[in-house]
């Protein structure tokens, strides 16, 4: 990233809904000030930040202001542009969740978010694909998506990150099973299950650790399955769930650079906060595919990683 803030092409892409933060517009000023050239594009509608992100070519700095919806619709826009013509990313966590961003240790307070965009060093890090749809950070298949789908927007602006919570224990009341058959590298699983999670990042709803080995530069995806489990064998889950071994009798637990799912039915899938459904699906990871822009103490990265 070049070193005189006057010659570098900065865009800050900010969900319409957050546009009235006081404490980001007080952050763009005082970079400003201190001489970066920010230009800024609000979005309006769905669509908006995607179509943005695709017209970043000429741009040397893209940042997302937004949570974890608006990530995913840049990242759609970057991957739609040719590798080297993808700008460096940064992000200003300020969605209800901010899964990814909070895994990275991106903070959370908008001035020093931007501050670190601006300022920070870029890493190559791994996309997730999922067909021909993009992810940063997790894909939850079954329950997990079920949960972020049926979650209102109000009940978020009033819970926050308890509102997945609140769903989540209403939703587990009549888990639906979904069955098929699971195929990785030399391996070949049928059964079914209530929950499927596929990470690139490790944390999905609000902080919940779903694939906790999970990095975002190895190459590899992070693949969770939980089965049915009775009440006779909660200990024996527990367990398996503090082992996260791939041959677990409930739980179980792979890293791959890819996955593919084919259901007997359509299963709800959630990426990065968007709800999509398939029948079948690969998943894959994308090394190394753009430059993103985090703490140096990353828990993410493999140089940092504990």
């Amino acid at each position: 990233m070049n070193a005189n803030p006057r010659s570098r092409r900065v865009r800050l892409i900010v969900n319409g809904k957050v546009a009235s933060n006081e404490a980001l517009r007080i952050a763009v000023v005082g970079q400003r000030e201190v001489g970066h050239c920010i230009e800024v594009r609000v979005t309006w509608e769905k669509g908006d930040a995607q179509r943005f992100a695709s017209e970043a070519g000429e741009v040397d700095l893209l940042i997302a202001a937004g949570g974890d919806g608006t990530l995913n619709e840049v990242v759609h826009g970057l991957m739609g542009l040719p590798r080297k013509a993808r700008p460096v990313f940064g992000l200003v966590p300020l969605g209800t969740a901010n899964d990814f961003a909070t895994g990275c240790g991106i903070p959370r307070d908008p001035e020093t978010a931007l501050a670190l965009c601006l300022q920070g060093k870029a890493v190559p890090i791994d996309v997730g694909k999922a067909n021909e749809h993009w992810f940063l950070n997790v894909a939850s298949a079954g329950f997990g998506a079920e949960v972020t789908a049926t979650t209102s927007p109000e009940l978020k602006r009033l819970l926050g990150p308890a509102a997945y919570t609140v769903m989540g224990t209403i939703l587990a009341m009549n888990l639906h099973h979904y069955h098929g058959t699971l195929i990785l590298p030399g391996r070949e699983i049928s059964g079914g299950g209530p929950v499927a999670i596929v990470g690139n990042g490790r944390q999905t709803g609000g902080s919940f650790q779903v694939a906790p080995r999970a990095l975002i530069d190895d190459g590899l995806l992070d693949v969770l399955v939980v089965r049915h489990i009775p009440a006779t064998a909660a200990l024996t889950a527990a367990r398996e769930l503090q082992q996260l071994s791939p041959d677990g009798e409930y739980i179980s637990y792979w890293q791959t650079p890819w996955a593919e799912v084919h259901s007997e039915e359509t299963i709800p899938v959630n990426l990065d906060g968007e709800p999509v459904r398939f029948s079948s699906v690969r998943y894959e990871a994308v090394p190394k595919a753009i430059q993103l822009v985090v703490p140096p103490d990353c828990p993410l990265l493999s140089a940092t990683a504990k």
